[in-house]
């Protein structure tokens, strides 16, 4: 019945979900109505960093719940968990970033980035990368640099241009007139293509030049799961505007822009409310993300997983797969054909192990686990993967 009414009910995102029925879930495990156990090897594409139902996150919930819930509008009222998490979370960032505005998932972080760096700059141009994904509200959507998904809902915001992510020569297109520039630290639907060559460093040298605003939009690798808190840590890159979310609460829904204080006051005056959000900086969320942080900084996941991940890239070869992109645990696998990575996705959901596609990239199998993910898990659902590469068989053409 519940499968039935999701389909009826429930607005749908494609013609085919994979419609996996949830009992419960915990540590690496999803665990399906029927008691089947699902191996995990995405965490709610990155949101769940510290795998499901970790015991220090939920009791910080349910501690704030018996406190109080929502009791006022964003930034009115003193709310000790948004107050403590933002405090820890500055003393992780470099100077400069001490400010947050907490809202309620990174698309909207994303708006307000925006927002932000036209406020204060006073200028109007944008630019983003090809092929990058920020999110899908209008704004969002309209510095996506993937035509086919924004067509349908044209006409988006103006003032928006496109670089190639990696490509020096196309920085002279930042100009005094660009308010931002936007870039996915690591660029997730595209593949999880890293910067290279100094990248990054190039392309904050071109800001400063011409007084334009950075924003790194970190809502996928930030909180660990590239081997550093947030990735811009490898790059020696340190932004204006730094875009979080995902893992931020261990699968609350949440986002957060964060900047410095003297930038961040522009929202304050002329106009006042220059970006309000009635949730933003929830205190159960607040809880949540304050008990995730503590965790991540307090324990030793985040230098594991940079070990995790030479485990995954020694245990996946395998003839069909072509390369494994990204850092830490935010792995793509590039497959010979979309065929393949269909077939293995497919197959893996029908055999307790959970992957999942890239949103650009037809030929990758996402591979982006829980942390907490044990040495042990990973050799199990990697034979599994390698298992199902060694059945596949082309599909022939009558």
């Amino acid at each position: 019945m519940n499968r039935d009414d999701f389909f009826t009910y429930q607005a749908q995102t494609t013609p085919h979900p994979l419609g996996l029925e949830i009992s419960h879930a915990k540590g690496s495990y999803i665990y399906d109505t029927a008691g089947n156990a699902h191996l995990d090897f995405v965490a709610g594409v990155s949101a769940c960093g510290l795998g499901h139902s970790h015991p220090r996150v939920v009791n910080a919930i349910k501690e704030q719940v018996d406190k109080y819930m929502h009791v006022m509008v964003y930034g009115e009222y003193v709310q000790q968990p948004a107050v403590e998490f933002t405090k820890l979370l500055a003393s992780h960032l470099p100077e400069g970033l001490e400010t947050t505005y907490l809202v309620n998932s990174g698309t909207e972080a994303i708006e307000g980035a925006l927002k932000l760096a036209r406020r204060y700059t006073g200028r109007s141009e944008i630019i983003s990368a090809k092929n990058a994904y920020h999110g899908n509200t209008m704004g969002s959507l309209s510095i996506m640099g993937f035509e086919e998904r924004k067509s349908a809902f044209r006409p988006l915001i103006p003032d928006v241009r496109f670089i190639s992510f990696n490509m020096e020569a196309d920085l002279e297109k930042i100009t005094h007139k660009t308010a931002a520039v936007i870039l996915e630290t690591i660029q997730g639907g595209a593949g999880f293509i890293l910067p290279t060559d100094g990248y990054l460093e190039k392309v904050r040298k071109r800001c400063d030049e011409v007084g334009a605003v950075l924003i790194l939009d970190e809502i996928q690798p930030g909180f660990g799961r590239t081997g550093k808190l947030f990735a811009f840590e490898h790059f020696n890159c340190v932004p204006d505007i730094l875009v979080i979310g995902k893992g931020m609460a261990s699968g609350l829904p949440v986002g957060a822009f964060v900047a410095s204080k003297e930038m961040m006051a522009t929202l304050q005056d002329s106009p006042k409310l220059g970006h309000i959000t009635t949730f933003g900086g929830n205190p159960v969320i607040a809880a949540a993300s304050l008990a995730t942080l503590q965790e991540i900084t307090e324990s030793q996941f985040i230098a594991e997983t940079l070990e995790k991940e030479k485990l995954f890239r020694k245990l996946l070869v395998h003839p069909l797969i072509d390369e494994i992109r990204g850092k830490g645990l935010m792995l793509a696998l590039l497959m010979k054909s979309r065929e393949i990575a269909d077939f293995v996705i497919l197959t893996a959901a029908k055999e307790g192990l959970i992957l999942f596609w890239l949103l650009f990239e037809p030929k990758a199998v996402r591979i982006s686990p829980p942390l907490t993910l044990s040495m042990k898990e990973i050799e199990q659902g990697c034979d599994q993967i390698i298992a199902i590469l060694n059945r596949y068989k082309p599909a022939t053409v009558n």
